[in-house]
């Protein structure tokens, strides 16, 4: 029969495996670190991957399918409800990249003790090419977009920056991308508060910044925003 059924375009795909947790019916599955399509008669065509995609490798055609068969899907769905083995991720996709959030008692105004180091990442992923568009974390988050390299230059980056912050990292010229569609989809989609960009004073992490700008225009939000930029020996420059 000819039907909707969901398109992966391996070339795009990045393997975090967003999708294979997404889609309820199982349809999908990680093999060689890329998203397949292992059941098309498990693919209903609604869709719960889509949104989820952080490189738009999903999408919608019209062909030749099996018939979606719920009665198989929910025979499935049962015996994945079954005790599993420790350490199994029926999803398929890489455990990296599973959304979790922190709750951590340091994250407050007041800062730790002198010689104590505590981590406030507040939540897992955080590289801009994993992290979901909508997550329950960005909710009334302020939001911190980083340079990868800050975290190392700047040995601050923790409790002047990260503390009482959602951040998200990446790097223009290493994953070679524009991060601007993403960007403008988590302000857009999240009740963010505010945004700090910090980058480091290399040309290529204008694109960084400039992606954040923009971001923050094309979601047609006014938010108040600032930006960092630290210096290769560490300093902060403005």
């Amino acid at each position: 029969m000819i039907r909707k059924i969901i398109r992966i375009d391996e070339e795009k795909c990045n393997g975090c495996g967003l999708c294979a947790r997404a889609c309820h019916e199982g349809a999908i599955d990680m093999v060689d670190g890329k998203a397949k399509l292992m059941r098309e008669d498990f693919c209903d065509g609604f869709g719960d991957c889509l949104p989820g995609c952080p490189t738009g490798a999903i999408s919608f055609e019209e062909r030749e399918a099996p018939e979606y068969n719920e009665a198989a899907v929910r025979k499935a769905q049962a015996q994945k409800k079954m005790p599993e083995m420790p350490h199994e991720h029926p999803a398929g996709g890489c455990p990296g990249s599973r959304m979790m959030q922190f709750r951590r008692e340091q994250d407050t105004d007041a800062h730790v003790a002198p010689g104590t180091h505590v981590s406030r990442l507040a939540q897992w992923p955080c590289q801009l090419k994993l992290v979901p568009i909508k997550a329950p974390f960005f909710e009334g988050a302020k939001l911190l977009i980083a340079a990868d390299c800050t975290a190392y230059a700047y040995a601050g980056m923790h409790e002047e920056f990260m503390r009482g912050k959602v951040t998200v990292i990446g790097c223009p010229k290493l994953d070679a991308v524009d991060y601007t569609e993403n960007l403008t989809a988590i302000i857009r989609e999240n009740d963010i508060r505010s945004v700090t960009i910090v980058r480091m004073e290399v040309p290529c992490c204008g694109g960084l910044q400039r992606a954040a700008e923009r971001a923050i225009q094309d979601s047609g939000k006014f938010l108040p925003w600032q930006v960092v930029t630290i210096s290769c020996d560490g300093r902060i420059l403005d």
